[in-house]
């Protein structure tokens, strides 16, 4: 959403080239993606993610039993710079046997999973 970020233009590429099935999110992205894109960008860009993107990714709402295995994971990893939406990210990939992440950090390529690029 951001066209100044250095990514954004691989960002839009990748997530073009995504399979309907392979846009999955869960609800910790969200409230940290929102929570971004207000601050940084403004209300506009809030709405037109929760209206034009949010429809078309398939969200995963996270529950007690996974948000307490990514603290879990989280507490045994510290020190560390990996968030608790990336531990969660992990969980939830794990769990519905996900190998691909659509992301531009090094952390899931270091848990174990494959980058989209």
């Amino acid at each position: 959403m951001d066209r100044d970020n250095r990514f954004h233009d691989d960002a839009r590429r990748i997530f073009g080239t995504l399979a309907r099935e392979d846009r999955l999110t869960h609800s910790y992205v969200l409230v940290e993606t929102v929570a971004i894109a207000q601050r940084r960008l403004g209300d506009t860009a809030v709405r037109r993610m929760m209206n034009e993107l949010m429809p078309v990714l398939t969200t995963v709402w996270i529950d007690e039993a996974t948000h307490a295995a990514g603290v879990a994971a989280l507490l045994a990893a510290l020190p560390t710079r990996v968030s608790l939406t990336d531990f969660v990210s992990f969980e939830v990939m794990r769990s519905h046997a996900i190998s691909r992440a659509f992301a531009f950090d090094d952390d899931f390529r270091k848990a174990g999973f494959d980058v989209a690029s």
